[in-house]
């Protein structure tokens, strides 16, 4: 496909992800579904300008603005492609991006006209670097809110860094299911299938691909020999560090990662109960757990939970609270959500990890634990939800997690009370722990 059409398709995904709440992934992945006639090096080009867009977005953004000053008239989409070919030119290095090639898909005739000097000065323009946070801000393309709670709670040099790591593509990495195979096992397979991987240096579990496959194809994907998981998502059930014959609550499961986690390192001993808000989630657990052969999970909504099993209540040795969050610590992988969250909802989600993480104490029994994770990095999500929550339930104090960090083989991303995984740190998404543990009555 010429250039001047991908870079076509690109504006018009990118206005579509800008336009909708939807994650990036869930749009992009509709879009090449009603668009099968694209190949796949068109789909790559599209998929990867268009996060690679909304990684440096305002950065991108800015640039445009110094730019079409004097040139009047040009129409939002017009500066969603000049975005796009800021891009291309300040992060991908094309130098192919031609008056003729992006001319097509303009509108405003002043734009249309002035094109070539537009590129000219579009490819040589720069953002002052600058200490402040506003200027820091746009630099490294993000929300003046975020970067002013990155600033102060992480200070300047290591938010640079962290800004740095989240504006990176995350790695595509498996978590193996040891319930069917070994690391090694599963390695030797998948390098059959023409799929060459390097061990995870954190997780004992997890594999990573260098190269962007189609890996739900393999046949080994089908026989349920790994799953797609974060290092960083698959550390958090090491640090439960579940016996064969506990009793875990994942009260939060989604679509059931961590579950299925906890089973395999439980060898499908004991019991894994998911609960989730959202049914369809479930449903796609149980599709998981028949694939990996977990058959230790039990799977409930939340609302039905406590009145169809009310022996529960003091029942299970650890509670797992992997609660609602901002998200912003899968930045890498979902780049769109710095510009869907708002400073607002960061206060609200507070009040209800507080409410979720309050609700799950009656099943924890005496003597077990109530761990508490997310995936934000504000402490607003974090430190100060365990504070709040300790200071309403006396039954319940913090645990040293210290031990159990040092056995999943991340002590050094103990920091105090807590273990947080940073991306630029350990190159997980970013994660928050904490463990309670429940006085023995």
């Amino acid at each position: 496909m010429q250039l001047s059409s991908l870079l076509g398709h690109t504006q018009e995904l990118f206005g579509l992800i800008r336009s909708s709440r939807k994650p990036a992934d869930s749009v992009i992945d509709s879009y090449f579904r009603i668009r099968r006639y694209l190949g796949s090096h068109d789909r790559r080009f599209i998929a990867e300008t268009t996060y690679g867009t909304l990684r440096h977005l305002r950065s991108c953004e800015t640039r445009v603005d110094q730019i079409l000053r004097g040139f009047d008239g040009a129409e939002a989409d017009d500066r969603s492609l000049l975005a796009v070919t800021a891009y291309l030119f300040h992060h991908e290095h094309r130098t192919d991006l031609t008056a003729e090639v992006v001319a097509a898909k303009i509108r405003s005739a002043a734009v249309k006209s002035g094109l070539p000097e537009i590129l000219l000065r579009l490819s040589g323009s720069t953002i002052p670097d600058a200490q402040e946070q506003g200027p820091l801000a746009v630099r490294y393309s993000f929300p003046d809110w975020m970067m002013e709670r990155f600033l102060a709670q992480f200070g300047l040099n290591e938010t640079r860094k962290l800004c740095e790591s989240l504006n990176q593509s995350a790695p595509l990495t498996l978590r193996v299911n040891t319930l069917k195979t070994t690391v090694e096992e599963c390695q030797g397979r998948l390098r059959t299938e023409g799929i060459e991987t390097t061990q995870t240096s954190l997780s004992p579990a997890g594999l990573t691909v260098p190269k962007r496959v189609n890996i739900f194809a393999l046949q080994s994907f089908r026989d349920g020999w790994f799953e797609v998981q974060d290092e960083g998502s698959q550390l958090l059930p090491l640090l439960i560090d579940p016996k064969p014959t506990w009793k875990v609550l994942d009260a939060c499961a989604g679509a059931g990662g961590k579950s299925l986690a906890l089973a395999a390192l439980m060898k499908n001993r004991g019991e894994v109960f998911a609960t989730d808000v959202q049914a369809f989630r479930l449903e796609e657990l149980r599709k998981r757990a028949r694939r990996a052969g977990a058959s230790n999970v039990r799977v409930s909504l939340v609302e039905d939970f406590a009145s169809k099993h009310p022996w529960t209540q003091g029942y299970f040795d650890s509670v797992f609270v992997d609660a609602p969050c901002s998200g912003v610590g899968t930045i890498r992988r979902n780049p769109g959500l710095k510009w869907v969250v708002e400073e607002k909802v960061v206060d609200e989600l507070r009040e209800k990890q507080l409410r979720i993480l309050s609700s799950n104490t009656k099943f924890v029994k005496p003597a077990g634990s109530l761990m508490y994770a997310t995936c934000s990095l504000f402490r607003e999500e974090n430190e100060d939800v365990v504070e709040r929550f300790l200071g309403a339930h006396s039954d319940f104090s913090m645990e040293d997690i210290g031990p159990r960090a040092e056995k999943a083989g991340i002590g050094d991303a103990v920091d105090g009370s807590f273990v947080k995984l940073l991306p630029h740190r350990h190159g997980t998404d970013g994660f928050f722990c904490a463990t309670l543990v429940k006085r023995d009555q």
